[in-house]
């Protein structure tokens, strides 16, 4: 792709907003990427310049340094890091290790690397989907000189047998974009002071002559090469410039190893999985509740499954055998624990319902302990706030009833108090019991029940249009629902140690956008109060999200307050307010009138 100089089309500084997308974008593109990565790649104080090219490919560069990622399409769907990235940090992607020197003679050449150049550990390659960004290592030394996407699945290279094409060479170390920045090389020792372990015998090569420096590094390590080995010394060779700076000796590598092993266990796949397992047991039941049903995927894992996590200990999807959360939830689904369907709309698996009684959920003891809080990111679902969530307190909304002068006599008979509330499958039982009780199921069909003077009156006095004739039975089905109809609803709504109980039902959020002079949309969002939400935080909190301005007004004619956020974010709107603060779907009402 950049095998060949082209002049840049236009080049840009990026604006504020800008800066914090790009870096949403790259946080989501590499998972495993920290956020002192992300610093040290796209500084939050340096100015980001953007140069765009004919073939649509963007480089994104930090003003007067290097070049740090590149977007080939130009849509920030497919944006890759520059060897100068990977240097700063090589775990940024997942790599490939060559066999020898004589392979990265073609890789830095611009042909692609195929499979039989790849040197496979005795675990196998790893789990890899197609298209996923992969870099390219050489043998001893940790600095990646080459970025490509994989051109097939794991299990698609080995049907063929690990033959043919493994990666799509996308830029290499001294290729035009290499080239392209202006000092040609890593500023000094200090900036890759993780990656070196901090050896204070590396020093700056003279950035005016790289090439000079590479050649006179490859004459001093000759002499260490084994004689007759002609792989490695083409290894040697090819890289002396880049392990001038990024190269750790040997002997300090195998320290820092034994030292790793020393303080970390490693999990196995199984161990992991049996760990996701477990956690997953834990959440349903200690914190997943049928009434928060259904619920998206990242929400049960980001609120419910990393909170369950023991102590001390880390959880990462892609380590297990499922690789991705999805998988991971069908796989549950299909051994009949929870029953799970991917929406097709969103692009989010969701979870349906719990199966109480499957022998695991029976046969598990969930621990007592504190939950920590989800400080992990969730890699699966690139949704940037999923930990702030962890902090707040989660939302609960209650329907309950109270009995009316209409059902009194049913509660009075059986001796049930008429001055409480009820939930729906209580106030159930209570008419429930008053059938068993005067034996009013029908002996020729059991579905039905036959009305007595007290319950006829209970479900119909006063529902019925003068003149017209009562009804003598009703089925089963309908009875339940019939007779909280004519109960008085109220709702409960708690958050943390916020609570309240209100006459009716709960009235919805109100969501809507609209064009306004100028053809700019604006979005509504009201009926906050009904949830405990404070409008002046919502907007302040909005305002640094989607970095556009809000503002709060009263409701015209109405107690309560709506607030005004500027731009069509309808959708991620009440995304956040789902994912964030609980609030049920179904309580949720959008309407766009920006759409003809």
């Amino acid at each position: 792709m950049f095998k060949k100089p082209v002049d840049v089309k236009a080049l840009q500084r990026l604006s504020g907003a800008d800066k914090k997308k790009l870096r949403r974008t790259a946080k989501e593109r590499f998972p495993q990427a920290s956020d002192a990565d992300i610093d040290a790649l796209l500084p939050p104080k340096a100015d980001i310049m953007v140069s765009k090219y004919p073939n649509r490919v963007h480089v994104y560069s930090i003003d007067g340094g290097f070049p740090m990622l590149f977007d080939i399409d130009g849509r920030g769907s497919e944006i890759y890091p520059t060897v100068y990235a990977l240097w700063v940090a090589p775990e940024l992607l997942p790599s490939f290790l060559l066999k020898g020197g004589e392979v990265s003679r073609y890789v830095l050449g611009g042909a692609d690397l195929m499979f039989p150049g790849i040197f496979i550990p005795q675990e196998g390659l790893p789990n890899f989907a197609e298209g996923e960004p992969y870099s390219v290592r050489v043998p001893g030394n940790p600095a990646p000189i080459a970025v490509g996407a994989t051109t097939m699945t794991s299990a698609q290279a080995m049907k063929a047998g690990l033959r043919g094409k493994a990666l799509r060479i996308l830029h290499n170390y001294r290729d035009c974009l290499w080239d392209s920045a202006e000092a040609h090389y890593v500023p000094n020792a200090g900036f890759l002071e993780d990656v070196v372990f901090g050896d204070p015998s590396l020093s700056q090569p003279p950035a005016d002559d790289l090439s000079d420096t590479i050649e006179e590094n490859v004459e001093e390590k000759t002499e260490l090469l084994s004689v007759g080995d002609q792989m490695a010394e083409a290894a040697e060779e090819l890289t002396a410039g880049v392990s001038n700076v990024l190269k750790v000796s040997e002997s300090a590598t195998e320290e820092d190893k034994n030292t790793e092993e020393k303080e970390e266990h490693v999990m196995t796949i199984e161990e992991i999985d049996a760990l996701l397992d477990k956690c997953l047991l834990q959440a349903l039941y200690t914190s997943v509740k049928d009434k928060d049903l259904p619920m998206p995927g990242s929400t049960l894992w980001s609120n419910h499954v990393l909170p369950s996590r023991p102590s001390g200990t880390t959880l990462d999807i892609k380590k297990s055998s499922h690789k991705k959360l999805s998988k991971w939830l069908q796989s549950k689904a299909s051994a009949g624990l929870i029953s799970a369907k991917e929406d097709k709309h969103k692009k989010e698996i969701m979870l349906l319902g719990i199966n109480r009684g499957h022998p695991d959920y029976m046969s598990f003891r969930p621990e007592k302990r504190p939950k920590e809080p989800a400080e992990q990111r969730d890699t699966t679902n690139p949704s940037p706030s999923d930990a702030s969530y962890a902090g707040k307190s989660q939302l609960e909304v209650v329907e309950i009833y109270k009995p009316t002068t209409h059902v009194n006599p049913i509660f009075v008979s059986v001796g049930a108090d008429t001055r409480r509330y009820y939930s729906a499958s209580e106030a159930s039982d209570v008419v429930f019991s008053y059938v068993e009780k005067e034996n009013l199921v029908k002996p020729t069909d059991k579905s039905k029940v036959v009305l007595d003077a007290i319950l006829c009156d209970a479900l119909y006095k006063g529902a019925i249009k003068k003149g017209g004739a009562y009804p003598s039975e009703i089925h089963k089905r309908d009875i339940g629902q019939t007779f909280l109809g004519r109960m008085q609803i109220h709702h409960h709504v708690a958050r943390g140690s916020d609570s309240v109980l209100r006459k009716g039902a709960i009235k919805s959020i109100q969501i809507m956008t609209e064009r306004r002079q100028g053809n700019k949309k604006v979005t509504r969002v009201s009926g906050l109060e009904s949830f405990l939400l404070d409008a002046d935080s919502l907007a302040s909190e909005l305002q640094k999200k989607f970095a556009c301005s809000t503002t709060v007004a009263e409701l015209p004619g109405k107690k309560g307050h709506e607030v005004l956020v500027q731009g069509g974010v309808i959708d991620d709107l009440a995304r956040h307010l789902v994912e964030h603060y609980g609030i049920p779907k179904r309580y949720i009402e959008v309407l766009d009138k920006t759409k003809k």
